[in-house]
């Protein structure tokens, strides 16, 4: 169960629709930065791989097999030790993946603004955020006039005073964004090392327990 909980929000995670339209698009040979899926795949494949060993520790027990179990205990400190692992590496990247996503904006922003062409790719790109995050420019002055003079980079408002009212900087809507979900990956890596921890300590008192029984 705790397997297939952590598939779903890692698998909800993946197809989020504000995360893929930003981490999807491509500024002519240049990717926006994908540090963020790589914590993603991690859970996706902890998610599933937990699902298989459950499902080996339930048929041990049920067996009373003492070579499951102990490969179920194997499977769980190797797990955990994964875990561990990819927990201090997001810790350690947690800042980094906003501050690359920004800088990829950054970047599609000042080429929109000098570019003349409609169909330019930079645009395309800026519009897809301002759009996906409700936003307006960068953390800076000129995003904070942008929806004044370009209007055709902005969401649309009813009112050019509505427009500078209500829009919003992305840089700060881009480390809302990234933070919130970190936030929800913690909470599942949290979750899912507290029950791993219960299960290993279940698992070698039932194998200790059939051991001692079949002496008898």
């Amino acid at each position: 169960l705790a397997g297939g909980i952590i598939l779903g929000v890692a698998l909800w995670l993946r197809h989020d629709s504000q995360t893929t339209n930003i981490l999807y698009l491509q500024l002519g040979d240049k990717q926006a930065p994908n540090t963020f899926y790589v914590g993603i795949y991690i859970l996706i494949a902890v998610g599933a791989v937990m699902m298989f060993v459950g499902f080996l520790g339930c048929y041990g027990a049920i067996q009373e097999s003492q070579c499951l179990l102990g490969t179920f205990f194997t499977c769980l400190v190797i797990l955990f030790a994964c875990e561990v692992a990819a927990g201090i590496w997001g810790f350690v990247n947690k800042d980094q993946i906003a501050k690359d996503v920004k800088q990829f904006y950054d970047q599609a922003f000042q080429q929109a603004l000098m570019a003349e062409s409609e169909t330019n790719n930079a645009k395309a790109v800026v519009k897809t955020f301002h759009e996906t995050l409700d936003c307006c420019g960068p953390d800076n002055a000129i995003g904070a006039v942008t929806p004044l003079w370009r209007e055709d980079l902005c969401p649309k408002k009813s009112s050019i005073l509505k427009n500078i009212l209500e829009s919003s900087n992305c840089h700060k809507k881009i480390d809302e964004l990234f933070s919130g979900k970190l936030y929800l990956i913690g909470i599942a890596a949290i979750v899912v090392a507290v029950i791993m921890i219960f299960e290993m300590i279940l698992s070698m008192v039932l194998c200790c327990g059939i051991r001692n029984s079949s002496v008898y």
